[in-house]
């Protein structure tokens, strides 16, 4: 296959863990220079350090809470006044609980809906931007099949998927006539540290999301991106929805019995 990644620079938030690491891994084997992002900056520091060890590219780690403004405006007006960004994946998200509308905690549905829609925004505005100046990019929205399908106890969770996937629409229709490709990646159930967050640390929920079938994994997914970004320049992949094959739907998911 033609590595057309090969040399250009991509930011990709949330690279601290699951499926933003394993895009970061990705995309530095195809020879893509790096600047990761997310909360935990121990984490990034090793995650640099180790891709910088094993492949041929630089990686630039950044502190950054995608749902405090300021800071990442802040921020990101440095990193592009340095670096000319040609990859954005904008992965960062989680989903916190399962309560119903009438039982949920309203201050999870404001970290949910700051980071995975007002996030998504702040870091998109500054990116395209500089994108739309040198007329060309890529843009990864990390989608979901809960953005098209709702189930119980997922509402504002629900929602903000919802929303990116508009999102990603209107996006391509702003940058209709320039060279900027905007696609999102709808994965089912894979097996991350998104499970985890969602119940708040519990073992024993966390495992039952996975029990009894094989999930996606996070290298499932950082293999999907690599395919939409290497596409030839003309090609725009604007949306993949991806379910291990054991699940269908958000309510068909075939379990082994034990």
């Amino acid at each position: 296959m033609i590595n057309r990644l090969k040399g250009k620079t991509a930011l990709v938030t949330g690279a601290s863990s699951g499926i933003g690491k394993a895009i970061a891994y990705a995309l530095a084997e195809a020879g893509v220079h790096l600047i990761i992002t997310g909360r935990r900056i121990k984490l990034l520091e090793q995650i640099a350090r180790d891709i910088e060890e094993r492949f041929a590219v630089a990686v630039v780690e950044v502190q950054m809470d995608v749902r405090d403004r300021d800071d990442t405006l802040s921020k990101l007006e440095k990193l592009l006044k340095k670096y000319e960004i040609d990859i954005l994946i904008n992965n960062a998200g989680l989903a916190l609980g399962l309560e119903s509308i009438d039982e949920g905690d309203i201050s999870k549905w404001e970290q949910m809906i700051d980071t995975n829609i007002k996030g998504l925004l702040y870091i998109t505005k500054a990116v395209s931007a500089q994108m739309k100046n040198r007329n060309r990019g890529d843009i990864i929205n990390m989608g979901s099949i809960a953005g098209e399908v709702a189930y119980p106890g997922g509402n504002v969770y629900c929602a903000t998927k919802a929303a990116v996937h508009m999102l990603t629409e209107a996006m391509n229709s702003d940058f209709f006539g320039t060279n900027i490709r905007v696609g999102t990646i709808a994965p089912g159930a894979v097996d991350t540290e998104f499970s985890d967050v969602r119940f708040s640390g519990d073992k024993s929920k966390r495992d039952a999301v996975y029990e009894g079938y094989e999930p996606l994994s996070s290298q499932d997914i950082a293999e999907i991106a690599i395919f939409m970004l290497n596409a030839p320049k003309h090609v725009n992949i604007q949306h993949i929805r991806v379910m291990p094959t054991a699940q269908r739907n958000p309510f068909q998911l075939y379990r082994e019995s034990k």
